[in-house]
């Protein structure tokens, strides 16, 4: 869930910046962007670290150390249960669906490296 989570909190921030925290949802905006501010509007709540992790990727875009840092507040926000799903229903609601179940089950939403399950895998990079 946390990908399906850090597509749309991006787009938001990238879009708004800090203005993300406003009311400033646009009728015309992105449907991503605007699940983005539902989103962040519920995730944030009591979590200044969060606020000040989205502040800080506001304010350096494309910064990957920055998007890290909201990264790890975000799936520390994901520990509570109760909160974890109603963000599963908001990314339902928006047609967002994100499953796994078995062992060595994966659940991704977009991936740039190797997503590797087993005891005995090996995992080669090359360059061409």
């Amino acid at each position: 869930m946390l990908e399906a989570l850090m597509g749309p909190l991006t787009a938001a921030i990238a879009a708004y910046g800090t203005k993300v925290f406003g009311s400033v949802e646009d009728e015309a905006g992105d449907a991503t962007v605007r699940l983005g501010q539902r989103l962040l509007g519920r995730l944030r709540r009591g979590r200044p670290a969060l606020e000040s992790a989205v502040v800080d990727v506001a304010d350096n875009p494309g910064d990957a150390d920055f998007e890290a840092a909201l990264r790890a507040q975000v799936k520390k926000s994901l520990r509570d249960p109760g909160l974890a799903e109603e963000l599963a229903g908001l990314l339902k609601a928006a047609g967002v669906s994100v499953s796994a179940s078995g062992e060595g089950a994966v659940a991704v939403q977009s991936n740039s490296g190797i997503i590797s399950t087993g005891s005995h895998t090996t995992n080669t990079i090359g360059r061409d």
